[in-house]
């Protein structure tokens, strides 16, 4: 799963581009994950999260903050992820409250580091979160390994079959340790993601040069203030010659123009990969 771009254009979103980058997305293999924090979900209203919803088409995953929203996702035929939020701090009577209202949901631990009401939950609250039927999986972005390591053992034991869904755009490797992804990092290059998805599938040994170049380009991006990962994306997206600017909001941190040379000099290894 991709969290994917929105794309901006001066004050407002650039449509265009994002319907351009959501299909790359799909056309890529992977499924889509909409009005996440890659999508600026804390800066849009209603009316424009909507906007995002309607330009999506199934499969694909989308945040929600309570019952209403998760609703709505299933009715466009998505499968919402609970993205954290104040009224979700109590975790698990909060998704049980989910649970009564939606047949399938994903849970969502966040850092503090990328939104300011992100959590990472103790162990006890992981492994009741498994015994919620409903809920099928949970991203975890802490950007650290182990817990996540954590979280996958007490998955093999008491639910084999829930998703881990590992958020760590500075270990990305963690599917060779069975997490899958939801990583906002894949939305720099879809198509290398499936590629080196698919060597990894295959056993292929080139899996881990491609992995290693897509780190490379992680540890940059999601260097501190790690918010501002999302224009290291508009500018690499722009590199790549699928964005005509890489804007941000306004309000957005956003990284040093020299930055555009390194990333050109990543974006050649990789294309000399792909």
């Amino acid at each position: 799963m991709s969290a994917v771009l929105l794309p901006w254009r001066g004050d407002d979103v650039d449509w265009d581009a994002f319907d351009a980058h959501l299909q790359r997305t799909v056309d890529a293999g992977l499924i889509p994950a909409v009005n996440m924090d890659t999508g600026y979900v804390h800066l849009l209203d209603d009316a424009t999260k909507q906007q995002v919803l309607r330009r999506v088409e199934p499969p694909f995953v989308a945040s929600a903050l309570d019952v209403d929203d998760a609703v709505a996702v299933r009715e466009h035929g998505g499968v919402p992820i609970v993205f954290p939020s104040p009224a979700t701090q109590d975790v698990v009577p909060a998704y049980e409250r989910i649970a009564a209202g939606v047949d399938r949901f994903y849970g969502f631990e966040l850092s503090p580091v990328f939104h300011p009401d992100g959590r990472i939950w103790d162990l006890d609250t992981f492994r009741r979160v498994l015994d919620i039927p409903q809920c099928a999986g949970a991203k975890h972005s802490s950007l650290h390994r182990q817990p996540e390591w954590d979280r996958l053992a007490l998955r093999d034991v008491h639910r084999p079959d829930f998703m881990v869904l590992t958020g760590n755009d500075l270990a990305i490797d963690m599917v060779m340790w069975g997490s899958d992804y939801l990583l906002g990092l894949s939305t720099f290059a879809p198509d290398l993601f499936a590629r080196r998805d698919a060597l990894w599938a295959a056993g292929d040994p080139a899996f881990h040069e491609l992995n290693d170049a897509l780190q490379d380009l992680g540890n940059l991006a999601f260097r501190p203030p790690v918010p501002a990962y999302r224009h290291s994306a508009a500018m690499f997206l722009r590199l790549r010659g699928w964005l005509d600017v890489d804007d941000v909001p306004p309000t957005q941190p956003r990284r040093p123009a020299s930055d555009r040379d390194i990333l050109r000099t990543m974006l050649d290894r990789l294309e000399s990969l792909a």
